[in-house]
Order: structure tokens, then C-alpha cells, then sequence
């Protein structure tokens, strides 16, 4: 049984011990898992600023529609940070600790302009989804190699919220190029 943190998250010893949680996985699996469970949770913080960015900045003829649903998705992206984290502390290890942390180590490229079109706002995110859901899936595959069902049973529930996600901003993407709504 694992009693300590594997991560080399600078803990001292002490403060390891502390923050330890039993856990049937071996060392390494722990800190595999944790290492990619800390990354998506970093590329979540990433993806849910990123869309509320948009959120509250999208204009134009459908800016209702695309403020909705731009808010609607942040809220799900946010909803997972806490089971992400709450994960990491299930198996045993520490996760992020700052914006810094999670800046430093997410894959979500920022988008900084001063305006963007809304439809370049709705095709950026449907490809930083499409990207987390192959994040999601590596990880997926890594629990699989450690036995890990619990963490890749979450994961798959994360997957689909994904590509839901991406499948709503194809649709609207689609019917902006369209002209059609």
C-alpha cells in the first residue's frame, strides 16, 4: 500500500506524510497518473479561461446565442477541476497549487487579441477541445496500463462532455459559415 507522495512536488518529508492517502497502485502508477491528471487539470484551468475569455467577449448578430453557449461550456470545463484535483488526492499525491503551476504545465495555447471574430473564437475552441479529448484519451490509455478503473471511468465521462462540446461548436461554427442560424 502506498502511504506516501510520490510526486516531486517539494514537499518535505513531514508534509508528505501529512498529505498522504492509502492507495492499492504501486509508486509508479501513482505518479504517472498523477503527473497526467495534474496536466489535464492545468489544460482545464487553460480551456475554462479561455472560453469564458471569448464568453465575455464575443459580439455580433448572434451574440446571444454564442454568449449562452460559450458560458454553458466554461461552467462544464469548470466542473470537472474539482474531481480532476479531488482525484489526485484519492491515489495518494498533490496536485497544482497556483495559477503559475497551471500556466507553466497546460498544453491550451492563450489567446491575448484584442478581438477576435466570433467565428475564429468558436473554431479555436472546437480544436482545443478536439485536443484535450486526445489528452484525455493518452490518459485514459495510461490508467488502462496501471489498472486505474476509477480514474479512467471519470475520464470517459470527461471524453464525452468533450466531444459534446465539440460537436455543439462544429454545429454552430457550421451554420455561421453558412449565414444560416
Amino acid at each position: 500500500m502506498n502511504l506516501k507522495s510520490p510526486t516531486d512536488s517539494g514537499l518535505s518529508m513531514a508534509g508528505a506524510q501529512r498529505l498522504a492517502t492509502p492507495t492499492d497502485l504501486g509508486d509508479n502508477a501513482v505518479k504517472d497518473i498523477a503527473g497526467a491528471l495534474n496536466a489535464l487539470l492545468a489544460d482545464a484551468f487553460a480551456l475554462y479561461f479561455k472560453t469564458k475569455n471569448f464568453h465575455w467577449h464575443v459580439s455580433g448578430p448572434h451574440f446571444r446565442d454564442y454568449h449562452l453557449l460559450l458560458d454553458e461550456q466554461a461552467d462544464q470545463i469548470f466542473a470537472i477541476t474539482d474531481d480532476i484535483a479531488e482525484r489526485v488526492r484519492k491515489i495518494g499525491a498533490t496536485t497544482l497549487r497556483s495559477l503559475h503551476q497551471a500556466a507553466a504545465m497546460t498544453r491550451v495555447l492563450p489567446n491575448d487579441a484584442d478581438y477576435v471574430e466570433p467565428a475564429d473564437m468558436l473554431a479555436e475552441l472546437m480544436d482545443d477541445n478536439k485536443a484535450y479529448i486526445r489528452a484525455l484519451r493518452a490518459s485514459h490509455d495510461l490508467c488502462d496500463e496501471h489498472n486505474d478503473v476509477a480514474t479512467a471511468s471519470l475520464i470517459e465521462v470527461w471524453i464525452d462532455e468533450a466531444e459534446r462540446r465539440t460537436w455543439f461548436l462544429y454545429e454552430t461554427l457550421r451554420a455561421a459559415q453558412s449565414g444560416g442560424h
